[in-house]
């Protein structure tokens, strides 16, 4: 697929402040690419209205952060297309400190943590094409991971974290087909599975298989806890309720419903 690129004076960049607007990657190669995410809610819109909301991220990382520009190396709208930020030379300052900045491109994808929260198949080829890019363009490496992935925060949320760490597939569903998602178009191979998934079912489906299983360890703890209180003044409430929940944790390791996909090389 071609990649969508939306240069800065494109979709009406500001200029960046001097002089650490300016600043260039201080290591020769990138290891790879970081995924992220908005973290606020987000709601989709008509492609004619994603530039505006670039242009209000650039905004917010300026006036609001105090920044030099916008914070990623690139954005990529539901419609596919990729906005460039700072680019393949400058280093972004999304990824948490300096070394993490100077580590790895960062990517976000126009998802919230509530609202739109799964990338449609247009946007998951639309990432894809800039990590591509990324990697033929700019110095970087195979590495393909979160944001989350060295530094304390949920971003890029579970669904672009499964996709990352299952290697970063496309889909090949076309618009027509979106709304029925049931039928797999891409074929793609995943870690412990023997039957092939189409991507975007997958992230959809892994999304619910979390919000399920975090369901039921919630009602069992609950359940745990009411049932520990009538055992007797005689017994340690606490150490029973404990050992429960390591039982508990330990069932799921077991059970193990393996979203994360073939790791990274």
């Amino acid at each position: 697929m071609a990649l969508k690129l939306v240069r800065r004076s494109e979709w009406g960049a500001r200029d960046y402040r001097l002089p650490s607007g300016a600043t260039l990657y201080g290591n020769e190669r990138r290891r790879g690419v970081k995924i992220h995410y908005l973290g606020t809610p987000y709601s989709d819109r008509t492609h004619d209205r994603c530039a505006a909301y670039v242009r209000q991220l650039q905004a917010q990382h300026m006036d609001g952060n105090g920044w030099s520009d916008i914070g990623y190396s690139f954005v990529v709208c539901t419609h596919g297309y990729v906005y460039e930020g700072r680019g393949l030379r400058r280093r972004n300052s999304a990824n948490g400190n300096t070394t993490l900045n100077d580590q790895d491109y960062a990517v976000c994808g126009l998802v919230g943590s509530s609202g739109l929260t799964v990338p449609p198949p247009a946007q998951v080829n639309g990432l894809r094409d800039a990590v591509d890019y990324c990697r033929a363009q700019g110095p970087a490496g195979d590495w393909l991971g979160g944001h989350r992935d060295g530094f304390a925060t949920s971003c890029p949320g579970d669904a672009l974290y499964t996709w990352a760490h299952a290697g970063g597939p496309r889909s090949n569903t076309t618009p027509e087909e979106e709304d029925d998602m049931a039928t797999p178009v891409e074929l793609w191979s995943y870690k412990g599975k023997d039957e092939p998934q189409d991507a975007y079912a997958y992230l959809r489906g892994t999304s619910r298989k979390i919000d399920a299983l975090a369901t039921q360890v919630a009602a069992l703890t609950a359940t745990v806890r009411t049932l520990a209180s009538q055992l007797g003044d005689d017994v340690d409430t606490a150490t029973v309720v404990a050992a429960v929940e390591r039982a508990i944790a330990d069932a799921v390791v077991q059970v193990n419903v393996d979203v994360t996909g073939p790791t990274n090389s």
